[in-house]
């Protein structure tokens, strides 16, 4: 992170504090279709992106664009209702800029939500999936530039993105919810397009559980700022390569919305249960 780019963090964090006076500790990325977290938040204000400097807008359906702060599950956090996305336009650097924001307001802990297609043919639209790893087939970094060691290291290790306590935790959370959950890896692609099916058999075939058009940046900038990471996937279609039915974006923003209670409840006694 160059110098320029602290100074805007440091004013974006500034403009936050100055608004809503408040010490999250948690932060939470709501990915499409899942903001109703937000209105689970016994909120100590809100702050539209567009009142933060430097923040990225996000301009795709079911991406709220505000941030929230509050307590939930007697936890203090901050949840980002909505992303900004590589397709979209945004450089890298602006992906990551609300999460390092998070970073900058106190948050050392991030849980990082999307809708995804599912890759594994043993899933199903509707399932939600605590991810284990990640494949970044975006073609590029959110830490290429300059490096400021004062906040992370030049070589961050990525060896394991999803803190392994907290994908113990979720699955322990899921079991007392007595809600199935799924586990796997999750591929990040640049979007906008959907894949065609020669690429889904080739990430199902290296490895991959489930794909999507986000999280991956995400996660490598918080792990380069040494926050602990928990990933939550809501599988909102089928994408094994073999399917005959097509998808759109407002189908997968209708299957997220439909498994919107589970995964209220799910994320819930996760915070609830976080240290």
């Amino acid at each position: 992170m160059t110098p320029a780019l602290r100074v805007r963090l440091a004013e974006a964090a500034a403009a936050v504090g100055a608004r809503v006076p408040f010490d999250p500790t948690i932060g939470i990325v709501l990915g499409s279709g899942l903001g109703a977290l937000a209105g689970e938040i016994a909120a100590a204000g809100t702050v539209p992106y567009a009142d933060i400097p430097h923040f990225p807008r996000s301009t795709v359906a079911g991406h709220a664009g505000r941030l929230v702060l509050g307590t939930l599950s007697g936890k203090r956090v901050a949840a980002l209702q909505g992303r900004a996305h590589f397709y979209e336009g945004y450089a890298m650097h602006e992906v990551v800029f609300p999460v390092r924001v998070l970073w900058a307001l106190g948050c050392r802990t991030l849980i990082v939500s999307n809708a995804a297609g599912g890759l594994n043919p043993a899933f199903a639209a509707g399932d939600l999936m605590i991810l284990t790893d990640h494949l970044n087939f975006q073609g590029t970094n959110p830490l290429i530039g300059l490096n400021d060691e004062s906040l992370g290291p030049r070589f961050p290790d990525l060896g394991r993105p999803y803190d392994p306590d907290f994908v113990a935790l979720a699955r322990s959370a899921a079991a007392a919810e007595a809600m199935p959950i799924r586990e796997g890896v999750y591929v990040a692609v640049t979007g906008p397009s959907y894949e065609t099916h020669a690429e889904l058999r080739m990430m199902r075939g290296v490895g991959g559980d489930a794909v999507g058009m986000s999280t991956a940046p995400e996660v490598i900038a918080a792990r380069h700022l040494g926050m602990r990471v928990l990933g939550l996937s809501a599988i909102a279609n089928v994408a094994t390569g073999d399917q005959t039915t097509t998808v759109t974006h407002e189908e997968v923003l209708a299957a997220s919305k439909a498994l919107e209670p589970r995964f209220v409840r799910l994320v819930r006694r996760i915070v609830g249960e976080l240290p």
